[in-house]
């Protein structure tokens, strides 16, 4: 919650129109003009110069004095209450600010703009004091009239501190609503859903944290969290790695052998390499005591490449006579990995079409991917639209969705 620690004793300053060292009756031309007697004029005047001196309490001792004095009209009861309104709010004593404020927005003194800025920093200096439930009313009977940012930015504050997760959610479903959930918002509506223990609600909020403020700390939590939900596959946890890689969300050597090895299971030694190249540029790879081991994987991938490549022809001809279009469709995401684009996804469009295949939003899914890795991002956003699934294949298609459209960074 620090983004919203916001200022309010500046907007109760403000809504005086000065600061704690500027005169106020000079700020009020109207009822200044008006003769002021002796009585009431002289301390004022000096409870004025001791604002300026930032001795607030002083000031409002000797504004207290002048509550003694009797018969005051209108014009002085106003401007006393303007002075000590100033020095209440800066002196921190936000009973006496309040009344004063209170006082000024019934006197018939203020045209409308000056009661609008004045109620506003009348709430200012209800939080101020901790009165939550009378700044949240005087929230609701402004935002009544007008809708305001700040102001909901402050009643979200407030049932946040109350603990009023229930009037906090409404707020954040009618602002989700309304489109004006900020990433603040989403922030609070997820740590609502963590505390009740909502899981499925809180990874949609992270995905829509993810998707529109693409941060590390959301991707890496939504790739977590996804992995948890009911009846995911573990057929796609190299998707995953290739989310995390593509987001650049690997950082130690473990997680690149990691990738590269399910990558390799999963028949794409081409894809292996550069994963294993990419540790090496990031300096993670290829240092430390298991540097050896390190470069026998990279050895390991590009044997494999070399294999692919050679029995690739005859490959492809077992699993068209067999009828495997999964396998063809592997195969095909191999092709493009090593750069044979043209040719793979040739393959794979055409694996897709088939009727038999066992995973057919798998291999949209990696159809999506494939169109990815080959620039052809219109065409992969088009497919990866079209992958359903309960397994988790519909969640990782927004995913890579997500990452194409606004990657980490981008």
């Amino acid at each position: 919650m620090s983004k919203f620690r916001l200022a309010h004793l500046g907007l109760a300053l403000a809504a005086l129109g000065f600061t704690a060292a500027a005169p106020v009756v000079g700020l009020a031309p109207a009822y200044a003009a008006e003769t002021l007697r002796p009585e009431v004029g002289k301390p004022l005047q000096e409870a004025q110069q001791l604002m300026k001196q930032g001795k607030n309490k002083e000031a409002l001792a000797r504004l207290r004095d002048l509550d003694k004095v009797s018969g005051k009209s209108a014009n002085e009861t106003y401007l006393i209450e303007r002075t000590r309104a100033g020095a209440a709010s800066s002196a921190g004593d936000y009973d006496a600010a309040a009344k004063s404020f209170e006082y000024l927005i019934g006197s018939g003194k203020l045209s409308a703009s000056e009661k609008a800025q004045m109620s506003k920093g009348l709430i200012g200096i209800y939080m101020r004091g901790g009165d939550l439930n009378k700044a949240n009313a005087a929230i609701q009977a402004q935002l009544k009239d007008r809708d305001d940012p700040e102001l909901r930015a402050y009643l979200l504050q407030n049932y946040y501190k109350q603990g009023n997760t229930a009037a906090l959610e409404t707020e954040l479903r009618n602002a989700e609503k309304s489109g004006r959930m900020s990433e603040d918002m989403l922030g609070m509506l997820a740590n609502i859903q963590l505390k009740k223990g909502d899981k499925v609600g809180y990874v949609n909020t992270i995905e829509k944290l993810a998707a529109s403020y693409p941060k590390a700390q959301y991707w890496t939590d939504l790739l977590n969290r996804v992995q948890g939900k009911p009846g995911f596959s573990s057929r796609l946890s190299v998707d995953i790695w290739r989310l995390k890689l593509a987001n650049n969300l690997m950082k130690k050597p473990s997680e690149y052998m990691e990738m590269a090895q399910l990558v390799l299971q999963a028949g794409a030694p081409a894809e292996a390499i550069k994963v294993v190249d990419k540790g090496y540029k990031a300096g993670v790879l290829g240092t430390g005591a298991d540097a050896g081991r390190h470069q026998r994987l990279k050895d390991l991938a590009e044997k494999t490449l070399a294999d692919q490549n050679k029995n690739a022809a005859a490959e492809e001809a077992s699993l068209l006579k067999s009828g495997d279009n999964d396998g063809l469709a592997s195969l095909g995401y191999a092709l493009v990995q090593s750069g044979q684009t043209d040719k793979g996804l040739k393959m794979m469009e055409t694996a897709a079409k088939a009727t038999n295949l066992k995973y057919p939003e798998y291999v949209k899914l990696h159809l999506g991917e494939a169109y990815a890795v080959a620039g052809k991002k219109q065409q992969a956003i088009k497919t990866l639209d079209t992958v359903g699934g309960k397994d988790g294949t519909a969640e990782l298609a927004r995913y890579f969705k997500m990452a194409i459209n606004k990657p980490l960074g981008g």
